[in-house]
């Protein structure tokens, strides 16, 4: 890896393009190669160039001329792998996130989060995140000088994503923050109207493979004991994560669609996901996610992969659970040769880039479902 090249997603003039489409009738152009003089890497950027293969080119040669924009200046090149865990989830965490943050059973990585701020926004976009948990996509947003909303439906998650904002407020940040309380299957009657069309990307992730998350301590007597690895009350079926996995992505569908109106045309929606193994059985998440975006609506536009594991110059270095680790002990002992997952799957969407009409915006913001009454002690924000 000592020759790849690592573009810097903060600049303006870095900014990428819309990478390889994973499902559509165009037919993707060839990616360029790494330049001839590469630029030198930094050790915090969280991109590194990694050539794709292109449908359509089965010689697998890349085109050698630069990508440009609409205004002439040279894009870097698309990349489909994100390094996003040179650094332990503890130290990505560290002074951004109240102590109650490390129970929450599935985190998103920050670095993951802020790598998709930095590549498909500009300071002072709205992010959107209609599962936010502990408010990672939100807190990150804001330092990124974004302005953030999310929808958590467990109400102690809720008050730890608040607390989260306070902090990155009493940090000095000064944008705007925002969290609601519900069940975002229910969005249309949660977010407040004045975001229709507003926002310029999602960073959510569904609840999966209750297995790789969790705490665990060792108590005298007693073994190991596993703890914060459940999503909330098991019997409260409001709880995708409670439901069975179909129900789960009919419900995440759901939530995709009505993201929907308040995207603004061309927005971004980037899903994380992994698969997990039940009995040894590899789930394919992603692609039932994948499947789950088509059927709302939307377009995907890439696929990459967020690492799990921080990238040395030869190999990966595993940051696997004690129970990821134990489950792989385990399986090798019974003669099944897995190995452990190193990497999350990022889903990109976007929406159509015709818009709704001011005739359908205001009609859904006459809507009886929009009232004082049902936005009244959901805004805690942090805020201007």
């Amino acid at each position: 890896m000592t020759s790849a090249q690592f573009p810097n997603p903060a600049q303006p003039a870095h900014r990428r393009t819309e990478g390889t489409p994973v499902a559509d009738d165009r037919v993707p152009h060839a990616l360029p190669d790494t330049p001839a003089t590469p630029v030198p890497p930094r050790a915090d950027d969280p991109a590194q160039y990694v050539p794709r293969a292109v449908p359509g080119d089965p010689g697998g040669a890349f085109s050698r001329a630069s990508e440009r924009a609409t205004d002439g200046s040279v894009q870097e090149p698309a990349v489909s792998v994100w390094t996003t865990a040179q650094t332990s989830p503890a130290a990505q965490r560290k002074g951004r996130y109240v102590a109650e943050s490390t129970a929450h059973p599935a985190k998103m990585l920050p670095a993951v989060a802020a790598h998709a701020i930095a590549h498909y926004t500009q300071p002072g976009d709205l992010v959107l995140d209609p599962m936010c948990g502990i408010g990672t996509t939100l807190v990150e947003a804001v330092h990124a000088g974004r302005r953030a909303a999310g929808i958590e439906y467990e109400p102690h998650w809720v008050d730890v994503a608040r607390a989260n904002l306070v902090l990155a407020h009493h940090a000095g940040v000064a944008h705007e923050g925002r969290v609601f309380h519900g069940d975002a299957r229910q969005i249309a009657s949660l977010l407040p109207p004045e975001y229709l069309g507003q926002a310029a990307l999602v960073v959510t992730s569904p609840p999966y493979g209750p297995s790789t998350h969790g705490q665990v301590a060792v108590a005298p007597g007693k073994g190991i004991q596993k703890y914060h690895h459940l999503y909330g009350n098991t019997l409260d079926r409001g709880n995708l994560a409670n439901i069975g996995h179909h129900r789960l992505l009919s419900g995440f569908t759901r939530i995709l669609a009505g993201l929907v109106p308040f995207l603004r045309p061309g927005g971004h929606i980037a899903i994380t996901i992994r698969p997990w193994r039940e009995h040894a059985e590899l789930i394919d998440l992603p692609s039932q996610i994948l499947a789950c975006g088509l059927h709302a609506g939307l377009i995907p536009v890439e696929r990459c992969v967020a690492l799990l594991a921080r990238a040395a110059e030869h190999d990966l270095v595993p940051r696997g659970s004690f129970f990821q680790r134990d489950f792989i002990r385990k399986q090798r002992e019974a003669g099944l040769p897995l190995h452990l997952i190193a990497h999350e799957d990022v889903l990109v969407f976007r929406t159509p880039l015709n818009s709704l009409s001011s005739r359908k915006l205001k009609q859904l913001q006459r809507e009886p479902k929009w009232s004082s009454a049902s936005l009244s002690g959901l805004d805690t924000g942090v805020r201007n």
